[in-house]
C-alpha cells in the first residue's frame, strides 16, 4: 500500500498511520511522521521516523528489522544504534559502525545475554519473555549528520 499525496503544503505535515488484518500473524499497522520544509519557494520533505508494531509468541525468537521500509541500501555501509525504550529512559543495546564489528552495550541486563544482530543489521531477541511485552525498540541510521533515519517497534508478546 501507498500513500500518494498530491499539492503538498506544508499543512501535510503530521503522522499518518495504516493498520490491516493479516492471517495467521494478526494486525499490522505502521505510523510515519511526514515533514514537509518550506525552503524559500520550494518544499522539501523528508520522512523520518517509522513505528512498526510486531507480534511473538512467548520464548520464541523475534526479529525486528532496522528499517523495514528499506531493502536496496545496504546499511552497513552506515553508523546505526539500537535502543529499548523502558519508562521513558532510552537505552542502547548495540552500536555499529561501518566495517566494524557490533559492540553490545552491557549496561542492560535484562538483554545483556539475549540480543544480538541478524542479517542486515536486524535486532534479534533470544527468548522473548513477558517483560518484553509493550517495550519499545528502535534503530537509529546516520545517514549524514543531519540525516538520520528512525524506526520503532513496539512489541507485543502472546503467551500460547
Amino acid at each position: 500500500w501507498a500513500l500518494h499525496l498530491k499539492n503538498v503544503t506544508t499543512s501535510l505535515s503530521g503522522w499518518y498511520e495504516c493498520s490491516f488484518a493479516t492471517f495467521p500473524d494478526g494486525t499490522k499497522a505502521a505510523k510515519i511522521q511526514l515533514i514537509v520544509k518550506a525552503e524559500g519557494k520550494r518544499l522539501r520533505m523528508r520522512y523520518c521516523f517509522f513505528h512498526y508494531v510486531k507480534e511473538v509468541q512467548l520464548n520464541q525468537t523475534l526479529e525486528i528489522p532496522c528499517l523495514e521500509d528499506t531493502t536496496s541500501e545496504n546499511l552497513s555501509n552506515y553508523p546505526l544504534k539500537w535502543l529499548v525504550e523502558e519508562n521513558g529512559r532510552k537505552e542502547e543495546l548495540v552500536t555499529k559502525e561501518p566495517s566494524f564489528p557490533a559492540v553490545y552495550r552491557n549496561s542492560s541486563v535484562p538483554y545483556r545475554q539475549r540480543v544480538c544482530l541478524g542479517l542486515n543489521n536486524a535486532l534479534k531477541i533470544f527468548p522473548t519473555k513477558i517483560m518484553d511485552d509493550g517495550r519499545v525498540f528502535s534503530c537509529h541510521v546516520m545517514y549524514h549528520p543531519e540525516r538520520v533515519r528512525k524506526s520503532s517497534t513496539t512489541v507485543r508478546v502472546f503467551g500460547k
